[in-house]
């Protein structure tokens, strides 16, 4: 796990134009202290008036790829029960080529009920959609990495698939998942590169991540091979990004090595991707440069 400190932005694609959207990404991409930029995968918008725009999310991250030149890009997360593995996989691998190898596949194993019916999706239970996640990433992984692979799981199936072309990355892109239960840290330490936590405190961040440690050292992984991030939601309350600098420096201080602002609720501010810099990712660079010193 890499000691070094990145930052990333969340800016979602809902009560947002594409391209008002495309100007905030286009601005971070030019902005090297920013590491990565997020979506989110959803089919309406999370907050704010629910009769609002809210656009496909692996069709805007197709558009935004073509669009960025450095940036790392992906979903926080792609919900694992509203595609088939198997069509994702290839949704994931033409981003990839697209980005020209710049993309971080996050998924997790869904949890929106409305969504679900409202599109007419299945919703399983809660244990379920953890064992089809489990089940997905076998899928996944397999489609990235071998010719024309079958695979006879309890929900999925492949029969001599095609899988060409292969991600640009190689193996393939970094595969996050987001987890926050003890199951879904299991899944964690079975097969991601890193783990994109659901915490809303420090302190649970890091009982969580202590959590995975042990899951690894179980299977006999090295924990160290997972990185671990942290996002969250800056209120709109937080006009001078005070709380936002003290939580990430929290989460920072309980071992993430990844934080993630959404700045959601900040799109129709000019200026908020300057601010952040200068507010909020610059101070604690440079506090964390210090303290390697």
């Amino acid at each position: 796990m890499t000691n070094q400190l990145h930052f990333g932005i969340q800016a979602p694609q809902q009560h947002i134009s594409y391209q008002q959207l495309l100007e905030i990404w286009s601005e971070a991409d030019r902005e090297p202290l920013i590491d990565h930029m997020w979506l989110f995968d959803h089919f309406m918008p999370l907050g704010g008036n629910p009769d609002g725009p809210c656009f496909e999310s692996w069709t805007m991250l197709a558009a935004l790829a073509a669009k960025t030149e450095r940036v790392r890009i992906g979903h926080m997360v792609t919900g694992n029960t509203y595609r088939h593995p198997a069509i994702l996989a290839r949704q994931a691998v033409t981003v990839d080529h697209i980005s020209r190898g710049r993309l971080n596949f996050g998924i997790g194993a869904a949890w929106h009920e409305q969504e679900h019916q409202g599109y007419g999706l299945t919703f399983p239970s809660a244990a379920e959609r953890v064992r089809r996640l489990d089940e997905a990433c076998q899928v996944i992984q397999l489609l990235w990495t071998q010719t024309n692979p079958s695979f006879d799981g309890h929900y999925y199936q492949l029969q001599q698939a095609h899988s060409e072309p292969k991600p640009q990355q190689k193996p393939f892109p970094p595969l996050m998942i987001a987890a926050g239960g003890d199951q879904m840290l299991r899944v964690v330490a079975r097969h991601a590169n890193m783990w994109c936590s659901t915490s809303q405190t420090a302190e649970d961040f890091r009982e969580k991540s202590a959590r995975l440690t042990q899951h690894c050292e179980t299977i006999g992984r090295d924990p160290s091979t997972i990185e671990r991030l942290a996002s969250f939601l800056i209120s709109p309350a937080d006009t001078t990004f005070r709380q936002a600098r003290e939580t990430a420096q929290n989460f920072i201080e309980a071992g993430a090595t990844h934080i993630v602002l959404n700045i959601a609720a900040f799109y129709h501010q000019e200026g908020v991707i300057p601010r952040l810099l200068h507010e909020v990712i610059k101070p604690l660079k440079q506090s964390d440069a210090q303290k390697d010193e």
